[in-house]
């Protein structure tokens, strides 16, 4: 593929209403990336969402009442569509954090939300997302490691299922 196309669960879920770009919603996680002399280096085996200097998500806004939404909630990518829900996958990172409840494979990182009541057909949206979300990162796990090729490239390498890119998305060459 080029380099615009997905690289995981952080990027819009329609193909034909794609309001932002991948890059506006995905860093390199920080696992493996450590500070050097001349800034950060390393490699990452995937990407995260955004966040700002406070570790706000890059879209979230908030207005001058103080209260904040997402600004692409409609075009939200899956990680968001699930959360707080993640399921569990051996070997692999809790991006959200460590779960604060589970029911077999299912976790539940924390969240307000929580406990709050949702209808049938909410509760089969949100299990059908988790579905796809986990399909799509055991495809994109596997594809990572078929990809994968050492690099001794300086700075921050992400390998993701394209090959090795840096944190702006392009091709380590």
């Amino acid at each position: 593929g080029d380099d615009s196309s997905e690289p995981d669960d952080t990027t819009p879920s329609t193909e034909t209403a794609e309001s932002y770009d991948w890059r506006d919603a995905a860093r390199p996680m920080p696992y493996g990336i450590s500070e050097g002399p001349d800034g950060p280096t390393g490699e990452t085996f995937e990407w995260a969402l955004a966040t700002d200097d406070c570790g706000d998500c890059t879209f979230y806004e908030e207005a001058d009442d103080g209260t904040g939404a997402c600004s692409v909630h409609d075009d939200r990518p899956l990680v968001c569509q699930t959360y707080p829900f993640s399921v569990a996958l051996g070997g692999t990172s809790q991006p959200m954090g460590e779960a604060v409840d589970d029911d077999g494979v299912v976790r539940a990182h924390e969240c307000e939300g929580l406990g709050r009541d949702i209808s049938e057909s909410e509760a089969r949206e949100l299990a059908e997302a988790l579905k796809r979300r986990t399909v799509r990162e055991i495809e994109e796990a596997i594809a990572v490691r078929d990809e994968y090729e050492p690099t001794d490239a300086d700075g921050v390498v992400v390998h993701d299922s394209e090959g090795a890119k840096r944190p702006d998305g392009t091709r380590v060459e």
